[in-house]
């Protein structure tokens, strides 16, 4: 195999209730994994009850979120793709792991937002191959929110998840400030 290759990324969309421009977003997922990441990964679009069970499973929180990474260990485990994360010298790259998305959990976040499925399901992946070079943005000192920010701009994201979740956080900060001067 070519090494000069750029790397790709898989996408499985396991769950199509909604419609989405899914070879744009597989477009995306590759610049991502050449831009970004420097490796494979794979993102697997699914549904809340599914992600409700792996976050159940491996963060032992009974709830559907939006995105859930799984990084590879040196060991090449299986991912909750099923695939697996080793290789032989002469294969292709080790992948950098998985990407699990709720496409019922970003449908409604993107109405919410007054934005398209298609730019959630962008800033979920950026958000989780972050995830997957070890960015932690509940212990880190803002590197994973700087990353994302910069990495979106590049991308051309109308927004990230952590940009908007501190919006979210500030305005309701402000309301309550608001409401008690008042």
């Amino acid at each position: 195999m070519d090494d000069s290759l750029p790397p790709t990324a898989e996408l499985l969309v396991r769950y199509r209730a909604y419609r989405a421009d899914w070879p744009r977003l597989r477009t995306f997922l590759n610049r991502l994994a050449e831009d970004v990441a420097g490796t494979p990964f794979t993102v697997a679009i699914v549904s809340d009850r599914a992600i409700r069970q792996l976050n159940r499973t491996f963060r032992h929180k009974d709830y559907a979120t939006d995105v859930l990474s799984f990084p590879s260990g040196p060991t090449g485990h299986t991912g909750p793709t099923g695939r697996s994360r080793s290789r032989a010298k002469s294969g292709p790259p080790p992948s950098l792991g998985d990407i699990v998305i709720s496409a019922p959990t970003a449908a409604r976040a993107a109405r919410e937002n007054g934005w398209k499925l298609d730019d959630e399901l962008r800033s979920l992946a950026l958000h989780g191959v972050l995830h997957l070079l070890g960015y932690d943005h509940e212990t880190d000192r803002g590197q994973m929110a700087r990353a994302e920010r910069l990495w979106g701009r590049r991308l051309g994201l109308a927004s990230t998840l952590i940009a908007r979740q501190y919006r979210k956080v500030k305005t309701t900060r402000d309301r309550k400030s608001t409401r008690l001067n008042s």
